[in-house]
């Protein structure tokens, strides 16, 4: 019998939320992620590059985890953030994932260091074997300075808790030949809100998105419609939303869907710098977008 991936749907990178004084608002964040299991989403994906992991201190990136595991209740599949350029401190948050219940990590490629195709090999072998959890692989070049070529990636992919990756280098053909010659349980996720229908139209399998953060019903929608082969509707909630998708990288993710998650209310648009907040004009893009949506008045 042929065997699904583990980890298949829509998926939110979530913000962080601070208070005013800069620190973890725990309030928030419990709101945010009821919004996003009230839209139905399946998974939720804390502390990535979205959920500002760089700069949050280690014992706030433990926090911020067991608190959405906590919070999530088993109403959706939680995926932390646990990568490093420093593979102890990768394991360590990988085995404490393990510790506080989660349902998989998400383990970006070694940022500044730029090993060799080698080196992404051992430093992701060694994580999977440091605890018997799930393993998706975060491929994000345009940060890390190096992409996981797809031999890497497939190499890797024959360790068996290594599940999955979230791919965000923006080449499809890249995709494709991952997903030509994947295992039949190996997830293959978009880490780009506007490429998910075309990756899912080549047999991938969901995104781990920006977008749901802020709407998180028509993005779940948009996911199972694709997943399901509804491709009318599917592609009619695509383009409707596909002006926000842009908007959200009008400047570095994540401050534009922190400032629009604020206009919203739902959180104080608090960053931490190297992060600060968006140019006026590009401030006034992102809120005719989401006055045209009806997501602020």
């Amino acid at each position: 019998m042929t065997t699904r991936p583990l980890f298949r749907g829509a998926m939110t990178a979530l913000v962080t939320p601070f208070d005013r004084d800069g620190q973890v608002h725990e309030e928030h964040l419990k709101r945010l992620i009821d919004f996003q299991i009230a839209g139905g989403i399946d998974a939720i994906v804390p502390c990535g590059t979205t959920g500002e992991a760089s700069t949050l201190e280690y014992d706030e990136h433990f926090r911020v985890c067991e608190l959405t595991v906590k919070f999530v209740n088993k109403r959706a599949k939680v995926i932390i953030g646990g990568g490093s350029n420093n593979t102890h401190r990768a394991i360590e948050l990988t085995r404490f994932s393990k510790q506080i219940g989660a349902d998989a990590v998400l383990s970006v490629g070694p940022y500044y260091n730029k090993p060799t195709q080698e080196g992404h090999y051992q430093h992701f072998k060694a994580i999977a074997e440091s605890a018997n959890i799930p393993i998706i692989i975060y491929n994000i070049p345009g940060r890390t300075g190096v992409n996981i070529e797809p031999d890497t990636l497939l190499r890797l992919a024959e360790i068996p808790n290594i599940v999955g990756v979230k791919e965000a280098s923006g080449n499809l053909d890249q995709m494709m030949l991952i997903l030509r010659d994947r295992p039949v349980n190996f997830t293959v996720l978009s880490g780009d809100d506007s490429l998910s229908l075309p990756l899912i139209a080549a047999g991938g399998d969901g995104c781990i998105s920006v977008l749901s953060n802020e709407m998180p019903k028509e993005f779940t929608e948009m996911i199972h419609a694709a997943l399901e082969n509804r491709w009318d509707e599917a592609r009619q909630m695509h383009y409707k939303t596909y002006s926000l998708m842009r908007a959200n990288f009008l400047e570095t993710n994540p401050v534009p869907v922190k400032a629009a998650l604020a206009m919203m209310g739902m959180i104080e648009e608090v960053y931490r710098l190297p992060l600060c907040p968006m140019q006026p004009k590009n401030r006034e893009k992102l809120q005719t977008v989401l006055r045209e949506l009806k997501l602020i008045g």
